[in-house]
């Protein structure tokens, strides 16, 4: 039989026997709680995410880019977009940029939070926080807008606010048109009781 000379000799021993067997009993009441838990309770979030994803076939960052019949180049950028399930040429987009430029230089810049890309019919219907700013100087704010996507034409829902060179202005509706007589040229036309505060810079 093994003996043991000292304290620290018989410290060993008994940590060579006390600590498999504490192993032991942890790695046994893992397994009794184990027992309690229900796996199929995560099951239902999993399919939740899964089932939507597949629903929703969401594209992160998506663009279009395209010209004009009269030779205007637009495009379009959001955060993400969907397509309507019933209607797959048509997309509902979050957070749009809409840039349009024509071929006499000028620019128009248009920003959203929520907007409906129509493919089929060539229009994009933006809404919610819509804010046109023209090459011209002229900040407009308003509800919503549908622009063409094959020629260069947009309109206002409803009423308008603006600040630009002249000073501030209200109007009931606001109109993106070609401009007669001048070769790639547009106008930006207010109408519907018009009010404008005149104001210059100097």
């Amino acid at each position: 039989m093994t003996t043991y000379d000292n304290s620290y000799s018989r410290f060993i021993a008994w940590t060579k026997v006390i600590l498999p067997i504490v192993a032991l009993g942890i790695l046994s009441t893992l397994f009794l709680f184990s027992r309690n838990i229900d796996p199929s309770l995560s099951i239902p979030y999993a399919k939740v995410d899964v089932e939507g994803l597949a629903r929703e076939q969401r594209i992160g960052a998506p663009n279009y880019a395209g010209v004009t019949k009269d030779g205007s180049a637009i495009s379009i950028i959001a955060k993400s977009a969907r397509p309507d399930p019933d209607n797959p040429e048509t997309f509902t987009a979050t957070d749009l940029t809409t840039m349009i430029e024509d071929t006499a230089g000028g620019r128009i810049d248009i920003t959203a939070k929520d907007g409906v890309i129509d493919t089929n019919q060539q229009v994009v219907a933006l809404r919610n926080g819509v804010q046109i700013e023209t090459s011209t100087g002229y900040v407009i704010n308003t509800s919503g807008l549908t622009a063409a996507l094959n020629e260069t034409r947009a309109q206002t829902e409803g009423k308008v606010t603006a600040t630009g060179p002249l000073g501030t202005l209200e109007a009931g509706q606001m109109l993106l048109e070609r401009q007669n007589g001048a070769k790639g040229a547009h106008l930006l036309v207010f109408k519907g009781g018009v009010k404008l505060v005149y104001d210059p810079k100097g």
